[in-house]
């Protein structure tokens, strides 16, 4: 059941690495760019899969001129919040200057792809398209660009909705929208969809507050496509799986739906531009980047994409996988094969195989929750804790626990709730009983939502754990133990910039007509964490379907407060062809 060690490649693809590896010395190499939140970074990755070369500008500390606090900047209303794309430029243009100082050799870069935040959109004023062309190699990115400054207004849309607004809106539009679209409903006037901060609604807010803007407005890029744009010195296409990101794509067919578009805005399929394979070479590199910094002409540049899709192919995930992040919050990340689109979760084209789909499900209380019962069950102590994990027997006795110190996302509930074995409420637990129902319910519940979303468990599936939690290997053995597959562990530092560098390496090898698992045999393998303790299956397949059946009760009881969640900024930049 463990992954398979280094081997040799397909023939097609061992061409295209020893190519790479022809001059061992210059040491060939792929790019990949992460342009994230807080931060631009960059990773160099040789022919052999090696990092030999990492950098980054946090926006924070090295642009104190943007006068940003994580990133963003959030607005007296306390609910818009908005990143200065001209940021973004000004960290490309200082790392690539400090490349060009180490003695950083471009020549050598054979391709490079990046990664975007997701849902993040980006407004280019009409003549844009003319800047790009003619960048002068005498001058800094940034100091070209800088005229979007003086550009019109760039709306901010409202990033925080009442969660009972949300799920209003998406009953009453579920109807209007036709099968086969990434679970998406627009709300026909009020523009609020069950995600609010996705793409989509952005764009109709911004028209419905500013026409005039939308009107000038010549390109509509998502931030993905908006740094490949600037690497290409021309538009690049949206790639398939940030596109389904924007709630607009039909994301079997890999079209906009035209229906999703008409209720965002009028002419918006041109101001998008068609969605391409995110395996695509959009082009070679701006000829700005070849006298500046010594890229060769041949460069290419492979299809940027989301940082949660360049973060999948960052980890290596197969069909059957599933990625689980055990941080503040957690987050699983699935390799899907037939999809089922639901309220809960996110669905995207998958990023490296076309004919497959990714998720995404969030669950807010992770690692604040388990510290919470460490200290309260444990007296802190994390080797306590293990302990009392030891010490259960699989399935509790029976006893089952929902831990939701704060609104949940998946589902949506918020308290603690105590069920014996005879499915009776209880208002405590012994500790070691209260520690083994947290973890376990923990994972019941990832497992529950994520078939929800059409996964299965199947006899190649590994589950590679990430995060502060996956230190621990006793929790580890239970989320082995609830799945039944074996867990590893692996280093996903810079896994979307890494992943960004390996889906280079795949657009080089003809994309789509080579499976991405034989462009990334070389890269070191997770290591083993656990396996499935024996009789763990028969266990769980009997407490899953209860679990399931109490969390309907709870939520059939309960009604949390409306809570204010804040949504992702939504970046926005005009660029003029000239100074207003």
């Amino acid at each position: 059941m463990s992954p398979r060690r280094r081997q040799s490649a397909s023939p097609r693809v061992t061409r295209v690495l020893e190519s790479a590896m022809a001059e061992h010395a210059a040491r060939r190499c792929c790019l990949g760019w992460d342009f994230s939140t807080q931060q631009v970074k960059v990773v160099a990755v040789d022919a052999e899969l090696n990092v030999f070369y990492e950098d980054s500008a946090h926006f924070d500390r090295d642009l104190l001129e943007f006068g940003t606090q994580g990133g963003v900047h959030v607005h007296e209303d306390g609910l818009t919040v908005t990143s200065p794309v001209l940021m973004w430029v000004r960290a490309l243009d200082i790392i690539l200057e400090r490349m060009k100082a180490s003695g950083f050799d471009f020549s050598q870069v054979l391709a490079l792809s990046g990664a975007g935040q997701q849902h993040g959109s980006v407004y280019w004023k009409a003549g844009a398209s003319q800047v790009l062309r003619s960048l002068s190699p005498d001058l800094p990115l940034h100091k070209q660009l800088q005229c979007c400054e003086h550009g019109l207004p760039c709306p901010a849309p409202q990033w925080v909705s009442l969660v009972s607004e949300q799920r209003v809106g998406c009953q009453q539009s579920s109807s209007r929208v036709p099968s086969g679209l990434a679970w998406l409903w627009l709300v026909p006037r009020s523009g609020i969809s069950p995600w609010g901060r996705f793409t989509g609604n952005q764009i109709a807010k911004i028209y419905q507050q500013n026409p005039e803007a939308y009107s000038h407005t010549e390109r509509i890029s998502l931030v993905s496509s908006f740094a490949a744009s600037l690497f290409l010195g021309s538009y690049s296409p949206i790639d398939c799986s940030d596109g389904s990101g924007m709630n607009l794509l039909q994301i079997k067919d890999k079209v906009w739906s035209r229906v999703c578009l008409a209720a965002c805005a009028p002419h918006l399929e041109e101001k998008l531009g068609s969605p391409v394979p995110s395996c695509s070479v959009v082009g070679a590199i701006s000829s700005y980047y070849v006298q500046r910094y010594g890229f060769p002409p041949g460069c290419q540049v492979v299809a940027f994409t989301g940082d949660n899709p360049a973060s999948l192919a960052g980890m290596r995930l197969e069909e059957g996988d599933i990625a689980v992040s055990l941080g503040t919050s957690d987050t699983l990340f699935l390799w899907l094969q037939e999809p089922m689109p639901a309220l809960e979760g996110h669905i995207f084209c998958n990023p490296v195989g076309s004919q497959h789909y990714m998720a995404l499900l969030c669950f807010k209380n992770g690692s604040l929750m388990r510290e919470k019962i460490r200290d309260e069950s444990a007296s802190c102590s994390w080797s306590e804790f293990s302990e009392a994990l030891r010490s259960t027997e699989m399935g509790n006795g029976g006893n089952l626990g929902f831990y939701f110190d704060v609104m949940e996302i998946t589902p949506e509930i918020i308290g603690r709730h105590r069920f014996s074995a005879e499915n009776h409420k209880v208002p405590a637990f012994p500790r070691d009983v209260e520690i083994r129902a947290l973890i376990e319910g923990q994972f019941m519940a990832k497992r529950i939502h994520a078939e929800g979303l059409g996964y299965r468990v199947m006899p190649k599936t590994k589950i590679l754990a990430t995060g502060g939690a996956s230190h621990n290997r006793d929790i580890l053995q239970v989320l082995a133990d609830v799945f039944g597959a074996p867990v590893y562990v692996i280093d996903t530092a810079n896994s979307a910039c890494v992943g960004s560098a390996y889906r280079a390496f795949h657009g080089l090898a003809a994309g789509t007509d080579v499976p991405f698992s034989e462009v990334v045999k070389l890269a070191p393998p997770p290591r083993l964490a656990a396996t499935p303790t024996p009789g763990a299956s028969q266990v769980y397949e009997a407490l899953l379907p209860r679990y399931a059946k109490l969390e309907q009760r709870i939520l059939s009881q309960t009604q949390g407060p409306p809570e204010r969640i804040p949504q992702a900024q939504a970046p926005l930049l005009t660029l003029p062809a000239q100074t207003h």
